[in-house]
């Protein structure tokens, strides 16, 4: 199934709950995450003892903009529940200044928060988005927001992609359920 189709499927773009996806989205990076023994792929299902240490980050060069920097996020729009998202989006990773490859690394804004849906909770669904920054682009950890565990929850993600100018260039994502949880 395409990237697309399987995020249409999900409900999460575009012309979703999710502003951030817009109608006309193409992606022009293809994104991979590998979690130590897992893939997160077009909404497979991964458990949550198979993301507890952040993944390796990839994603191929925008040949339209091949010299840009990109920015990625990992948020959340099922928290605290898919059936009461009422923390959504919630922040779970964000880092800027990357450039595209594999292993990439940039400057952390937000570290790593392991993906934990709760036992008696449905899986979650969980966004890896990239985006090109526009030149000139710096922000500090104070721009993004805090690191304590409620100050994740609530993230508005839209209206910070429009503040400083980003622009989606690729995504991937996945579901993600606790160890115990039965379909």
């Amino acid at each position: 199934m395409s990237l697309l189709q399987s995020l249409k499927d999900a409900g999460l773009a575009p012309g979703s709950a999710s502003s951030i996806i817009s109608d006309n989205f193409e992606p022009v990076v293809d994104v991979t995450i590998d979690f130590e023994n897992a893939r997160a792929h077009h909404g497979d299902l991964l458990r949550v003892s198979q993301v507890q240490k952040p993944p390796v980050l990839s994603f191929t060069a925008d040949t339209a903009n091949p010299d840009a920097s990109y920015s990625f996020m990992l948020i959340d729009p099922d928290a605290p529940t898919p059936a009461d998202p009422k923390f959504a989006f919630w922040r779970h990773w964000v880092v800027s200044s990357l450039k595209p490859g594999q292993n990439v690394s940039g400057k952390t804004l937000t570290e790593f928060l392991a993906p934990g849906p709760r036992p008696d909770s449905d899986p979650h669904r969980y966004l890896f988005l990239v985006f090109r920054e526009p030149a000139g682009f710096s922000l500090n950890k104070e721009d993004v927001g805090g690191e304590e565990f409620v100050d994740r929850r609530s993230f508005g993600a839209a209206d910070f992609v429009q503040k400083h100018g980003l622009v989606l260039a690729g995504l991937n994502w996945m579901r993600c359920a606790a160890d115990e949880w039965q379909a």
